[in-house]
């Protein structure tokens, strides 16, 4: 005879706690987002369409996208690499460089903007001599790219690097036993076990530079059509008294951020089946 048995957790009050954090995303999460798409509902569609269809809004949506888009796969790259090079090897100075990586994250977003100003401007350290190869850094496109990179270099290296961590030598060791290559041990031993964290760090990176704008309103030089990013051209619609314009805008972003965590989680549910 089979009976029902009730588990019984360690900690009780299952029902409150979650009622209180449903409580609490509604009030700090759900309830602030729901008003954008309230305010947007009082446009038509013609309206709504218009409005994100603008070309200078066109112009932020593609140097936003390519931007990020770029940045990410830079940070995917090098912070693969730098995150090969602090789990795999032993040097001095190890722990500094391992906290520098973390520096992004606690450093004041318009603090890291006014640093990469200064350095990539005219008469900047690394500017002065980019001018002489007519390499332009500072108030250019190619100015986001690099504050993007800056701000989303530590989502790539700290995903990654735990799964580096867990990785066994002996499987290496067994590929190399049996006549595999280095770049055959990499590409078929050890790629396939970090590529869902790379994909997520890469992920994460890209998301993060959708919504960056302390570090990136100051390098970028804010010219419509040219180096305005979309949270930049968002603020001078409210700044403008411009509501709907903004919030339209806005719904566009919080859809495309939406998607982005939809697929964030998939590929940490990915990353978590296949490390099994």
């Amino acid at each position: 005879m089979a009976f029902l048995h009730k588990q019984h957790n360690v900690l009780p009050g299952f029902h409150l706690s979650l009622g209180f954090t449903l409580f609490y995303l509604s009030l700090i999460v759900l309830i602030p987002l729901s008003m954008i798409f309230l305010k947007t509902a009082s446009l038509s569609w013609q309206e709504f369409w218009q409005i994100v269809t603008e070309p200078r809004v066109m112009a932020s949506y593609r140097l936003t996208f390519g931007a990020s888009f770029i940045a990410a796969c830079f940070n995917a790259v090098f912070g693969l690499l730098v995150a090969w090079v602090l789990v795999r090897y032993s040097f001095f100075g190890k722990k500094i460089i391992d906290a520098l990586v973390d520096l992004p994250f606690a450093l004041p977003t318009a603090v890291a903007g006014i640093a990469l100003t200064a350095l990539y401007a005219r008469n900047g350290w690394l500017g002065q001599y980019l001018e002489i190869w007519g390499i332009k850094v500072a108030f250019t496109p190619l100015g986001v790219i690099v504050a993007l990179t800056f701000i989303g270099l530590p989502f790539v290296v700290r995903t990654v690097q735990p799964v580096l961590q867990d990785l066994e030598l002996e499987v290496e060791e067994a590929a190399a036993s049996l006549g595999a290559s280095r770049w055959q041990t990499f590409r078929f031993v050890i790629f396939p076990s970090i590529a869902p964290a790379l994909l997520t760090g890469f992920a994460l990176a890209f998301a993060r530079g959708l919504g960056e704008y302390g570090s990136v309103v100051f390098i970028a030089g804010n010219m419509p059509m040219v180096s305005e990013i979309v949270p930049l051209l968002i603020i001078t619609k409210l700044e403008q008294y411009d509501y709907t314009g903004a919030t339209a805008i806005a719904t566009v972003m919080l859809v495309a951020s939406f998607i982005l965590l939809l697929i964030i989680n998939l590929l940490q549910w990915w990353m978590q089946v296949s490390r099994r």
